[in-house]
Protein backbone atom coordinates (compact mmCIF):
# COMPACT_ATOMS: atom_id res chain seq x y z
CA UNK A 1 0.00 0.00 0.00
CA UNK A 2 3.06 2.48 0.34
CA UNK A 3 3.95 4.98 3.36
CA UNK A 4 1.45 7.37 1.95
CA UNK A 5 -1.56 5.07 2.54
CA UNK A 6 -4.81 6.43 3.44
CA UNK A 7 -3.97 10.27 2.68
CA UNK A 8 -6.30 11.49 0.18
CA UNK A 9 -4.62 14.47 -1.99
CA UNK A 10 -7.42 16.31 -4.63
CA UNK A 11 -4.53 17.70 -7.65
CA UNK A 12 -5.63 20.12 -10.20
CA UNK A 13 -4.60 18.93 -13.76
CA UNK A 14 -1.63 20.91 -14.83
CA UNK A 15 0.99 20.32 -16.87
CA UNK A 16 5.03 19.02 -16.06
CA UNK A 17 6.24 19.33 -12.10
CA UNK A 18 2.76 18.96 -10.61
CA UNK A 19 1.49 15.71 -12.31
CA UNK A 20 5.18 14.44 -11.54
CA UNK A 21 4.85 15.28 -7.72
CA UNK A 22 0.97 13.41 -7.91
CA UNK A 23 2.96 10.96 -9.36
CA UNK A 24 5.56 10.41 -6.64
CA UNK A 25 2.85 10.65 -3.69
CA UNK A 26 0.84 8.35 -5.49
CA UNK A 27 3.32 5.96 -6.18
CA UNK A 28 4.05 6.19 -2.17
CA UNK A 29 0.35 4.83 -1.77
CA UNK A 30 -2.45 8.65 -1.29
CA UNK A 31 -5.03 8.05 -2.80
CA UNK A 32 -5.09 11.07 -5.67
CA UNK A 33 -8.21 12.48 -7.48
CA UNK A 34 -6.95 14.33 -10.73
CA UNK A 35 -9.73 17.22 -11.43
CA UNK A 36 -9.84 17.64 -15.48
CA UNK A 37 -11.62 19.95 -17.43
CA UNK A 38 -15.07 18.52 -18.13
CA UNK A 39 -15.09 20.46 -21.45
CA UNK A 40 -11.44 18.61 -22.81
CA UNK A 41 -13.32 15.39 -21.21
CA UNK A 42 -13.05 12.31 -24.06
CA UNK A 43 -14.10 9.11 -24.12
CA UNK A 44 -11.58 6.52 -23.74
CA UNK A 45 -11.68 2.77 -23.19
CA UNK A 46 -11.12 2.06 -19.93
CA UNK A 47 -9.23 -1.64 -21.29
CA UNK A 48 -7.23 0.96 -23.10
CA UNK A 49 -5.55 3.25 -20.86
CA UNK A 50 -3.58 6.07 -22.06
CA UNK A 51 0.15 6.04 -22.44
CA UNK A 52 1.65 9.29 -20.35
CA UNK A 53 2.62 7.64 -17.70
CA UNK A 54 3.32 10.19 -15.51
CA UNK A 55 -0.92 9.97 -15.05
CA UNK A 56 -0.52 6.85 -13.74
CA UNK A 57 -1.88 5.78 -10.06
CA UNK A 58 -4.84 8.35 -10.27
CA UNK A 59 -8.29 8.65 -10.70
CA UNK A 60 -9.65 11.05 -12.94
CA UNK A 61 -12.96 13.30 -12.49
CA UNK A 62 -14.27 15.82 -14.78
CA UNK A 63 -15.44 18.69 -13.78
CA UNK A 64 -15.94 22.65 -14.65
CA UNK A 65 -14.09 25.22 -12.63
CA UNK A 66 -16.16 27.85 -14.04
CA UNK A 67 -19.31 26.48 -13.20
CA UNK A 68 -20.44 27.36 -9.44
CA UNK A 69 -21.50 23.75 -9.11
CA UNK A 70 -18.09 22.83 -10.33
CA UNK A 71 -16.12 24.92 -8.02
CA UNK A 72 -18.54 23.36 -5.20
CA UNK A 73 -18.26 20.16 -5.55
CA UNK A 74 -13.97 20.40 -5.32
CA UNK A 75 -14.31 22.27 -2.45
CA UNK A 76 -16.60 19.20 -1.24
CA UNK A 77 -13.55 16.95 -2.06
CA UNK A 78 -10.93 19.12 -0.26
CA UNK A 79 -13.15 19.00 2.70
CA UNK A 80 -12.44 15.36 2.45
CA UNK A 81 -8.95 16.04 1.48
CA UNK A 82 -5.22 15.85 3.30
CA UNK A 83 -3.78 18.27 0.41
CA UNK A 84 -4.41 19.88 -2.55
CA UNK A 85 -1.73 20.39 -5.88
CA UNK A 86 -2.01 23.46 -8.45
CA UNK A 87 0.31 24.79 -10.86
CA UNK A 88 -1.32 27.93 -12.38
CA UNK A 89 0.01 30.93 -12.37
CA UNK A 90 -0.33 33.16 -8.89
CA UNK A 91 -4.08 34.56 -8.41
CA UNK A 92 -5.66 32.07 -10.71
CA UNK A 93 -7.25 29.45 -8.35
CA UNK A 94 -7.80 32.75 -6.45
CA UNK A 95 -10.09 33.87 -9.17
CA UNK A 96 -11.91 30.42 -9.90
CA UNK A 97 -12.68 30.18 -6.04
CA UNK A 98 -10.26 27.67 -5.19
CA UNK A 99 -7.81 29.60 -3.65
CA UNK A 100 -6.18 29.00 -0.63
CA UNK A 101 -8.49 31.39 1.57
CA UNK A 102 -12.19 29.46 0.22
CA UNK A 103 -10.14 25.78 0.45
CA UNK A 104 -8.19 26.29 4.27
CA UNK A 105 -11.95 27.74 5.07
CA UNK A 106 -13.27 24.02 4.54
CA UNK A 107 -10.34 22.34 5.72
CA UNK A 108 -8.51 24.09 8.18
CA UNK A 109 -5.82 21.27 8.21
CA UNK A 110 -5.30 21.45 4.34
CA UNK A 111 -2.11 21.22 3.17
CA UNK A 112 -2.26 23.39 0.08
CA UNK A 113 0.45 23.07 -2.81
CA UNK A 114 1.34 25.46 -5.51
CA UNK A 115 3.63 24.79 -7.93
CA UNK A 116 5.31 27.87 -9.95
CA UNK A 117 8.46 28.45 -11.80
CA UNK A 118 8.97 32.00 -10.06
CA UNK A 119 6.98 31.36 -7.37
CA UNK A 120 4.26 33.49 -5.74
CA UNK A 121 5.47 36.76 -5.46
CA UNK A 122 8.71 38.86 -7.06
CA UNK A 123 8.62 40.73 -9.88
CA UNK A 124 8.95 38.19 -12.31
CA UNK A 125 5.82 36.19 -10.23
CA UNK A 126 3.61 36.81 -13.13
CA UNK A 127 5.63 35.80 -16.22
CA UNK A 128 5.45 33.18 -18.25
CA UNK A 129 7.81 30.44 -18.21
CA UNK A 130 9.50 27.41 -18.72
CA UNK A 131 12.24 24.91 -17.45
CA UNK A 132 14.84 26.26 -19.81
CA UNK A 133 14.10 30.07 -18.49
CA UNK A 134 13.99 28.72 -14.27
CA UNK A 135 17.07 26.57 -14.51
CA UNK A 136 18.62 30.06 -16.55
CA UNK A 137 17.43 32.11 -13.26
CA UNK A 138 18.12 29.33 -11.02
CA UNK A 139 22.06 29.67 -11.97
CA UNK A 140 22.49 25.81 -12.76
CA UNK A 141 21.96 26.24 -16.54
CA UNK A 142 24.78 28.53 -16.76
CA UNK A 143 26.87 26.25 -14.51
CA UNK A 144 26.36 22.96 -17.25
CA UNK A 145 28.18 23.14 -20.99
CA UNK A 146 31.97 23.32 -21.83
CA UNK A 147 33.86 26.27 -21.81
CA UNK A 148 33.61 28.96 -24.63
CA UNK A 149 30.16 26.69 -25.72
CA UNK A 150 26.88 27.42 -24.93
CA UNK A 151 25.22 26.13 -21.73
CA UNK A 152 23.93 22.35 -22.54
CA UNK A 153 20.10 22.08 -21.42
CA UNK A 154 20.34 19.02 -19.40
CA UNK A 155 16.51 18.20 -20.70
CA UNK A 156 13.71 20.05 -18.38
CA UNK A 157 15.10 17.26 -15.35
CA UNK A 158 16.58 20.10 -13.10
CA UNK A 159 13.43 22.51 -13.39
CA UNK A 160 10.71 20.42 -13.89
CA UNK A 161 11.12 17.42 -11.74
CA UNK A 162 13.91 17.76 -9.63
CA UNK A 163 13.68 21.35 -8.99
CA UNK A 164 9.93 21.62 -9.39
CA UNK A 165 8.55 18.20 -8.84
CA UNK A 166 10.47 16.77 -6.37
CA UNK A 167 10.05 19.76 -4.07
CA UNK A 168 6.35 19.99 -4.34
CA UNK A 169 6.24 16.31 -3.73
CA UNK A 170 8.72 17.23 -0.77
CA UNK A 171 6.95 20.39 0.27
CA UNK A 172 3.80 18.50 0.52
CA UNK A 173 4.41 15.58 2.58
CA UNK A 174 6.77 17.70 5.17
CA UNK A 175 3.27 19.92 5.64
CA UNK A 176 0.88 16.65 6.13
CA UNK A 177 3.05 15.51 8.67
CA UNK A 178 3.02 19.21 10.55
CA UNK A 179 -0.64 19.10 9.76
CA UNK A 180 -1.51 16.14 11.83
CA UNK A 181 0.81 17.38 14.97
CA UNK A 182 -0.71 20.63 14.74
CA UNK A 183 -4.40 20.48 13.25
CA UNK A 184 -3.69 23.40 11.12
CA UNK A 185 -2.96 23.35 7.35
CA UNK A 186 -0.43 25.95 5.42
CA UNK A 187 0.35 26.69 1.84
CA UNK A 188 3.54 25.35 0.27
CA UNK A 189 5.15 27.72 -1.96
CA UNK A 190 7.26 25.41 -4.28
CA UNK A 191 9.11 27.34 -7.50
CA UNK A 192 10.92 25.90 -10.00
CA UNK A 193 13.66 28.35 -9.38
CA UNK A 194 14.01 28.22 -5.56
CA UNK A 195 14.50 24.29 -6.47
CA UNK A 196 17.12 24.71 -9.12
CA UNK A 197 19.21 26.92 -6.61
CA UNK A 198 18.56 24.41 -3.84
CA UNK A 199 19.80 21.87 -6.38
CA UNK A 200 23.04 24.12 -6.48
CA UNK A 201 24.25 23.89 -2.91
CA UNK A 202 26.80 21.97 -3.40
CA UNK A 203 28.40 24.36 -5.65
CA UNK A 204 27.72 27.35 -4.00
CA UNK A 205 29.72 25.38 -0.84
CA UNK A 206 32.73 25.31 -3.12
CA UNK A 207 32.80 28.41 -4.53
CA UNK A 208 33.10 29.68 -0.78
CA UNK A 209 35.71 27.56 -0.08
CA UNK A 210 37.98 28.07 -3.32
CA UNK A 211 37.63 25.25 -4.66
CA UNK A 212 34.51 25.75 -7.48
CA UNK A 213 35.07 28.88 -10.36
CA UNK A 214 31.98 30.84 -11.92
CA UNK A 215 33.65 29.92 -15.44
CA UNK A 216 31.71 26.63 -17.12
CA UNK A 217 33.23 24.02 -17.91
CA UNK A 218 36.75 23.98 -16.00
CA UNK A 219 35.72 22.61 -12.73
CA UNK A 220 36.24 19.03 -11.13
CA UNK A 221 32.69 18.00 -11.60
CA UNK A 222 31.88 19.82 -15.27
CA UNK A 223 34.19 18.20 -17.62
CA UNK A 224 37.00 20.44 -16.46
CA UNK A 225 39.18 17.45 -15.39
CA UNK A 226 40.64 14.72 -17.76
CA UNK A 227 39.52 12.05 -14.91
CA UNK A 228 35.42 13.38 -14.79
CA UNK A 229 34.38 13.75 -18.87
CA UNK A 230 32.84 11.59 -21.33
CA UNK A 231 34.60 10.45 -24.19
CA UNK A 232 33.93 8.78 -27.77
CA UNK A 233 34.42 5.26 -28.50
CA UNK A 234 35.77 3.58 -32.06
CA UNK A 235 31.95 2.88 -32.33
CA UNK A 236 30.64 6.47 -31.90
CA UNK A 237 29.10 5.27 -28.73
CA UNK A 238 30.39 6.93 -25.34
CA UNK A 239 31.96 6.08 -22.03
CA UNK A 240 31.43 8.06 -18.63
CA UNK A 241 34.40 8.59 -16.62
CA UNK A 242 34.17 9.67 -13.33
CA UNK A 243 37.46 8.28 -11.37
CA UNK A 244 37.65 11.16 -9.03
CA UNK A 245 39.33 9.58 -5.92
CA UNK A 246 42.92 8.71 -5.85
CA UNK A 247 42.28 4.97 -6.00
CA UNK A 248 39.52 4.88 -8.62
CA UNK A 249 42.18 6.94 -10.70
CA UNK A 250 44.46 4.65 -10.14
CA UNK A 251 42.25 1.66 -11.31
CA UNK A 252 40.85 3.92 -14.27
CA UNK A 253 44.81 4.23 -15.22
CA UNK A 254 45.58 0.65 -14.75
CA UNK A 255 42.35 -0.51 -16.82
CA UNK A 256 43.57 1.49 -19.55
CA UNK A 257 46.91 0.93 -19.70
CA UNK A 258 48.33 4.48 -18.39
CA UNK A 259 49.43 3.23 -14.98
CA UNK A 260 53.15 4.27 -14.45
CA UNK A 261 52.66 7.52 -16.94
CA UNK A 262 54.56 10.45 -15.37
CA UNK A 263 51.89 12.82 -16.97
CA UNK A 264 48.90 11.14 -15.48
CA UNK A 265 50.43 10.91 -12.53
CA UNK A 266 49.94 14.76 -12.46
CA UNK A 267 45.88 14.37 -11.52
CA UNK A 268 45.11 17.67 -10.22
CA UNK A 269 47.54 19.64 -11.87
CA UNK A 270 44.80 21.73 -13.35
CA UNK A 271 47.43 22.83 -16.23
CA UNK A 272 47.76 19.56 -17.34
CA UNK A 273 43.68 18.49 -17.84
CA UNK A 274 43.62 19.87 -21.45
CA UNK A 275 46.68 17.94 -22.46
CA UNK A 276 45.69 14.90 -20.29
CA UNK A 277 41.87 14.99 -21.67
CA UNK A 278 43.50 14.33 -25.11
CA UNK A 279 45.55 11.67 -24.29
CA UNK A 280 42.48 9.56 -22.30
CA UNK A 281 40.32 10.36 -25.26
CA UNK A 282 42.76 8.76 -28.06
CA UNK A 283 43.08 5.43 -25.68
CA UNK A 284 39.42 5.51 -25.57
CA UNK A 285 38.79 5.78 -28.65
CA UNK A 286 40.49 2.75 -29.70
CA UNK A 287 37.84 0.32 -28.51
CA UNK A 288 33.88 0.27 -28.55
CA UNK A 289 31.79 1.12 -26.10
CA UNK A 290 30.84 -2.25 -24.86
CA UNK A 291 34.57 -3.55 -24.99
CA UNK A 292 35.39 -0.67 -22.32
CA UNK A 293 32.28 -1.83 -20.32
CA UNK A 294 33.43 -5.63 -20.61
CA UNK A 295 36.70 -4.14 -19.55
CA UNK A 296 35.32 -1.51 -16.64
CA UNK A 297 32.94 -4.51 -15.56
CA UNK A 298 33.25 -4.99 -11.48
CA UNK A 299 36.02 -2.27 -11.17
CA UNK A 300 36.25 0.44 -8.77
CA UNK A 301 37.32 3.14 -12.08
CA UNK A 302 34.36 4.97 -11.80
CA UNK A 303 33.49 4.35 -15.68
CA UNK A 304 30.01 3.33 -16.95
CA UNK A 305 28.91 3.28 -20.52
CA UNK A 306 26.21 5.81 -22.06
CA UNK A 307 22.66 4.17 -22.22
CA UNK A 308 20.10 5.52 -24.35
CA UNK A 309 16.19 5.95 -22.67
CA UNK A 310 15.61 2.02 -24.37
CA UNK A 311 18.93 0.90 -23.50
CA UNK A 312 18.79 1.52 -19.57
CA UNK A 313 15.69 -0.54 -19.37
CA UNK A 314 17.41 -3.64 -20.33
CA UNK A 315 20.85 -3.17 -18.46
CA UNK A 316 22.23 -6.16 -15.97
CA UNK A 317 21.88 -3.89 -13.49
CA UNK A 318 18.25 -2.67 -14.20
CA UNK A 319 16.83 -5.57 -14.62
CA UNK A 320 18.21 -7.21 -11.31
CA UNK A 321 17.38 -3.82 -9.03
CA UNK A 322 13.89 -4.00 -11.13
CA UNK A 323 14.31 -0.17 -11.56
CA UNK A 324 11.94 -0.62 -14.41
CA UNK A 325 8.79 -2.38 -14.74
CA UNK A 326 6.45 -3.09 -17.40
CA UNK A 327 2.39 -1.61 -16.41
CA UNK A 328 -0.42 -1.77 -19.09
CA UNK A 329 1.57 -2.65 -21.77
CA UNK A 330 4.19 0.55 -21.04
CA UNK A 331 7.61 0.30 -19.58
CA UNK A 332 7.90 3.00 -17.45
CA UNK A 333 10.32 3.71 -14.15
CA UNK A 334 9.41 2.05 -11.46
CA UNK A 335 8.22 3.73 -8.12
CA UNK A 336 11.12 5.40 -5.95
CA UNK A 337 12.57 5.33 -3.17
CA UNK A 338 12.16 1.71 -1.86
CA UNK A 339 10.73 0.68 1.45
CA UNK A 340 11.56 -2.61 3.59
CA UNK A 341 8.01 -2.64 4.92
CA UNK A 342 5.62 -0.10 3.14
CA UNK A 343 6.28 -0.81 -0.60
CA UNK A 344 5.50 1.99 -3.18
CA UNK A 345 3.66 0.38 -6.23
CA UNK A 346 2.28 2.15 -9.47
CA UNK A 347 -1.41 1.65 -8.27
CA UNK A 348 -2.99 2.08 -11.46
CA UNK A 349 -2.70 3.00 -15.23
CA UNK A 350 -3.57 6.80 -16.49
CA UNK A 351 -7.02 7.24 -16.89
CA UNK A 352 -8.87 8.89 -19.32
CA UNK A 353 -9.92 12.04 -18.14
CA UNK A 354 -13.26 11.69 -16.36
CA UNK A 355 -13.43 8.29 -16.40
CA UNK A 356 -14.01 7.96 -12.69
CA UNK A 357 -15.98 11.39 -11.97
CA UNK A 358 -19.14 9.34 -10.58
CA UNK A 359 -17.07 6.68 -8.37
CA UNK A 360 -15.17 9.12 -6.77
CA UNK A 361 -17.53 11.62 -5.62
CA UNK A 362 -19.76 8.63 -4.23
CA UNK A 363 -16.89 7.17 -2.44
CA UNK A 364 -15.95 10.80 -1.37
CA UNK A 365 -19.14 11.38 0.18
CA UNK A 366 -19.49 14.34 -1.96
CA UNK A 367 -22.56 13.36 -3.86
CA UNK A 368 -24.99 10.50 -4.33
CA UNK A 369 -27.07 9.50 -7.57
CA UNK A 370 -29.57 12.21 -7.59
CA UNK A 371 -26.31 15.27 -6.56
CA UNK A 372 -24.50 13.67 -10.12
CA UNK A 373 -27.72 13.93 -12.46
CA UNK A 374 -28.31 17.87 -10.55
CA UNK A 375 -24.94 18.44 -11.13
CA UNK A 376 -24.45 16.66 -14.86
CA UNK A 377 -27.76 18.44 -15.70
CA UNK A 378 -26.35 21.47 -14.67
CA UNK A 379 -22.80 21.33 -17.11
CA UNK A 380 -20.60 21.59 -13.56
CA UNK A 381 -19.46 17.72 -14.02
CA UNK A 382 -18.20 15.86 -17.19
Amino acid sequence: MGPLAGVRIVEIAGIGPGPFAAMMLADMGADIIRVDRAGQVYGGDPATPPKDVMNRGRRSIGVDLKNPEGVETVLGLVEKADALIEGFRPGVTERLGIGPDACLARNPKLVYGRMTGWGQDGPMAQMAGHDMNYIAIGGALGAIGRPNERPQPPLNLVGDFGGGGMLLAFGIACGIIEARMSGKGQVVDAAMVDGTAVLTTFMHGFMAMGLWSDERGVNMLDTGAHYYEVYECSDGKFLSVGAIEPQFYAELLEKTGLAGDEEFAKQNDRSMWPHLKERLAAVIATKTRDEWAAIFDGSDACVAPILSLVESTTNAHTVARKTFVENAGVVQPAPAPRFSRTEGSIQRPPSHPGQYTDEVLKEWGVADDARLAALRAEGAIA
